[in-house]
């Protein structure tokens, strides 16, 4: 934490009180803190018992006088290294996931270059609600890391889910994020990602329902954590935003298994996270195949199996991981594909789990190694992501 510039948001909750605690263990860490509130934040703890802690005057209003004198968000998004909001209420969550800029905090989230962890902090049924639940879900998709409340009596003497989690835990949370971001630094790591198209036609293809979104987030999480990324992506609608992320689009399956080929060498690991065909027809029609009274058979031949390929290739100190999904006796299957292929571990995932699979925005695994399996919870990808590079990062 020393040297790390921290932007504290604190919102109208009762929780506020925990924002002088949390900025005192920040600034105790080594950290800098400024802090930005809304309106309602200041009727819980005053902006001069947060400015006498962190020797700097605390921001709520676009302009502090009427002279021109403003608070840039821009240049608060560009100067820190994490944004914090702790405690963060139902509104403000709303807020930040539907883009609401009506205040200094909200228009300083959506100016955030860092990572923003977010603390939620509300009367149990608030929490629990439907509404609440999207909004959080929505955010997780935005990228954002949610600190998630503690069980006990809350304010309103109930006793449940909503108390913001204690600042010593959320400064763990803190230490954990940064210590990992140089983790893979010095390591290049080949990520394949998404669908493979296979031609029939010009107009007509054998495809899949991969989203790229699981192979996205893990390009993301390593490059967050110092990884050189090569990232082989297929037919997505995403986007590569990291700097440190060279993006190659492929669309066949052939195409895949080229780049795939040639980028491994000079990887140090390779995750095989693409949805790529296994089989692609013999013969592309030059012209669009027009609709006639007999049935139109098409024979397919295999495609490359790049996974097996690269296991051949592999070198000593490589990694290389897998994914299996599977419908039917799942751990076996991965198992066998595990060792077939010289695979380091895989990523189990069933089509029988529920919030798992293609086009969704969650994940639930299980990482199976020669020792054994573990599972994990239904998580989103971003936080699955980070449980797949731990285990990447376990082996080098």
């Amino acid at each position: 934490m020393k040297g790390k510039k921290i932007v504290l948001g604190i919102t109208g909750s009762i929780a506020a009180y925990k924002a002088a605690v949390l900025t005192r263990g920040l600034i105790k860490k080594g950290a800098e803190v400024q802090i930005v509130i809304t309106p309602a934040g200041k009727e819980f703890i005053t902006p001069i018992t947060l400015s006498a802690l962190t020797s700097k005057p605390v921001i709520s209003e676009f302009f502090s006088q009427r002279d021109g004198t403003w608070h840039s968000h821009v240049d608060l998004g560009l100067w820190a290294d994490a944004m914090v909001i702790a405690p963060t209420t139902a509104s403000t969550i709303g807020k930040m996931a539907h883009g609401v800029a009506d205040n200094m905090l909200v228009t300083t989230y959506l100016s955030m270059k860092a990572p923003v962890f977010v603390a939620p902090a509300m009367d149990l049924d608030m929490f629990a609600h439907p509404s609440t639940q999207h909004n959080l879900d929505i955010l997780r998709s935005y990228g954002n890391h949610i600190i998630e409340p503690a069980a006990g009596e809350l304010a309103s003497h109930l006793v449940g889910k909503g108390r913001m989690e204690e600042p010593e835990k959320i400064i763990e949370v803190l230490e954990a994020f940064f210590s990992r971001q140089e983790d893979l630094k010095g390591k290049r790591v080949l990520i394949t990602a998404g669908p493979t198209y296979e031609k029939i036609d010009p107009v007509r293809f054998i495809g899949n329902y991969s989203s790229g979104k699981m192979g996205y987030a893990l390009a993301e999480v390593c490059a967050e954590r110092g990884a050189e990324v090569t990232l082989v992506s297929g037919p997505v609608n995403l986007q590569a935003v990291h700097p440190n992320i060279r993006w190659v689009d492929v669309e066949s399956a052939e195409e895949m298994y080229r780049a795939s080929v040639e980028a491994f060498p000079q990887a140090d690991a390779a995750i095989l996270c693409a949805a790529v065909a296994d089989f692609t027809p013999e013969v592309v029609a030059g012209t669009k195949i027009k609709r006639e009274k007999e049935d139109l058979v098409l024979r397919l031949k295999p495609t490359h199996d790049i996974a097996a390929e690269l296991g051949r290739m592999k070198r000593d100190g490589q990694k290389l991981v897998g994914f299996a999904l599977e419908t039917n006796d799942e751990l076996k299957h991965a198992q066998d594909k595990m060792a077939r292929k010289n695979l380091d571990f895989i990523v189990l995932n069933s089509l029988n789990d529920k919030g798992a699979g293609f086009r969704c925005d969650t994940n639930k695994i299980t990482i199976v190694e020669p020792q054994g399996a573990t599972p994990y919870p239904l998580k989103n990808k971003q936080e699955v992501a980070a449980d797949i590079i731990d285990k990447l990062v376990s082996l080098f």
